[in-house]
């Protein structure tokens, strides 16, 4: 059996949203709400949050959480996630780093990353999602995917991929199938201790999009198919709206 652990990075400090994971969502914090919908997924064998804040940590061990502190140098989620494997000494096939700023996300879509360790081959994984809008396909920062007869990604952009051509570009996507990437992440465990040792790459620094460091360094990224909206909370007015949109008033 593959054994997966799920990791939440959550950093209080944020350009636009300061003390983001401590907000309050109708009775519980973002970081409560993440934690207990990931706990939710049974292929997870645990969840851990991973901060560099001790009042993240004193909240999740007051809702009965786990919790390990991390250094506030890292400059992503994935070296966070590795300092807790590596810290802890955790023995698993792979981690699924979780969004923590995702407090409605689905536990299916987290099954479906998991699921993608099932191919021996598969050294990250991440699931992609069908484009209905022009909105989407054209907005730089909706990163979209190009992936292989088996759901390999063979590329990240945030310029529409592949471009067609001689085809007007309202008629795009009703000619070809394109795909916006969903940001989770899974990385088999080995290449999760390699990962963090690669430097910036030309792709990376060209699109800005760290995935493209791992393409270019050969690593093979299996991707999922869901269908599911992602409600990420990056500013105030993206909770006002997520509430409004989704009436918690069950929550």
């Amino acid at each position: 059996m593959t054994k997966i652990i799920g990791i939440i990075p959550a950093r209080y400090a944020s350009t636009r949203f300061p003390g983001k994971p401590l907000v309050d969502i109708k009775g519980k914090t973002m970081i409560q709400r993440v934690y207990e919908q990931a706990k939710k997924c049974s292929s997870l064998q645990s969840v851990i949050v991973a901060t560099d804040d001790e009042r993240i940590q004193g909240e999740v061990l007051n809702f009965g959480g786990e919790v390990c502190m991390t250094s506030s140098a890292h400059p992503s989620g994935t070296d966070r996630c590795a300092e807790v494997i590596e810290k802890l000494n955790l023995q698993c096939d792979a981690v699924i780093n979780i969004q923590g700023d995702e407090p409605f996300i689905d536990p299916q879509q987290i099954e479906l990353v998991c699921s993608c360790f099932a191919d021996d081959r598969t050294e990250l994984a991440t699931l992609i999602k069908p484009v209905k809008q022009s909105e989407i396909l054209f907005n730089p920062n909706s990163p979209k995917v190009v992936v292989d007869n088996e759901g390999f990604a063979i590329y990240f952009s945030r310029h529409p991929i592949p471009y067609l051509r001689g085809v007007d570009q309202k008629d795009w996507l009703n000619q070809h199938s394109y795909y916006q990437h969903i940001g989770i992440y899974g990385y088999r465990s080995s290449a999760l201790r390699n990962i963090t040792k690669l430097l910036p790459s030309t792709l990376e620094k060209a699109e800005s999009l760290e995935q493209l460091r791992w393409i270019e360094a050969g690593l093979k990224i299996k991707t999922a198919i869901t269908t599911r909206e992602t409600l990420a909370i990056d500013t105030p007015d993206d909770l006002e709206r997520i509430l409004k949109k989704l009436q918690l008033n069950d929550l």
